[in-house]
């Protein structure tokens, strides 16, 4: 395995910590909620920054693989998840937000399979990259609003901080159909180029 994919491994791994540490001061009635908050931030970064990172490697290094242009966008759909399906649980953002992402998210990951079985690797295009941006920044609102729930430390944030992050949540949504749109053009033309 190549450096950029050991970087997008990362996030396979990470994921399951991010969640773990979601619930830890849920199971422990309240403790570890300052320890789990830092961890939570922590593998935040880390998520984002092997985002960002996997895929400068790989243009730098000239290592390009079709793994890597699965691999991708398939770590980036487990991590984002679990991301929100903690934000859903913690009613920090509606539930039907977090199952339309996840339909997205699953439609895509079967377009992505559609190609593949005929040998293309899709590779993310720039509304994805759009939406992931996206995903990030409604993430990190997210995890601000999880801290004020474990921590009671944004008072001052809070008559515009749900709001903001509501309206973060919500346009991830957008842009998240947007772009499957997208993919789900490219797929109808890669079927009628073969027909």
């Amino acid at each position: 395995m190549n450096a950029a994919n050991a970087l997008t491994s990362l996030r396979l791994v990470l994921s399951p910590i991010f969640f773990f540490f979601a619930y830890l001061p849920y199971w422990t009635s309240g403790r570890f909620a300052v320890l789990s908050t830092v961890i939570l931030w922590t593998v935040f970064v880390l998520v984002e920054a092997s985002d960002i990172l996997d895929g400068a490697v790989a243009r730098s290094r000239g290592i390009v693989s079709d793994l890597g242009k699965l691999l991708d966008p398939f770590a980036d759909v487990i991590s984002r998840l679990t991301y929100f399906l903690i934000f859903a649980v913690f009613n920090i953002m509606p539930v039907w937000m977090f199952v339309l992402i996840m339909y997205r998210e699953v439609g895509i990951t079967f377009v992505r399979m559609m190609m593949m079985r005929d040998g293309v690797a899709l590779a993310a295009r720039t509304g994805g990259k759009t939406k992931a941006v996206m995903y990030a920044i409604s993430s990190g609102l997210g995890l601000l609003m999880l801290m004020h729930l474990r921590l009671q430390n944004l008072h001052g944030f809070m008559p515009w901080l749900p709001w903001v992050t509501f309206a973060a949540f919500g346009l991830s949504v957008l842009l998240s159909w947007g772009s499957f749109v997208d993919y789900l053009i490219i797929l109808r033309r890669h079927y009628a180029d073969r027909a």
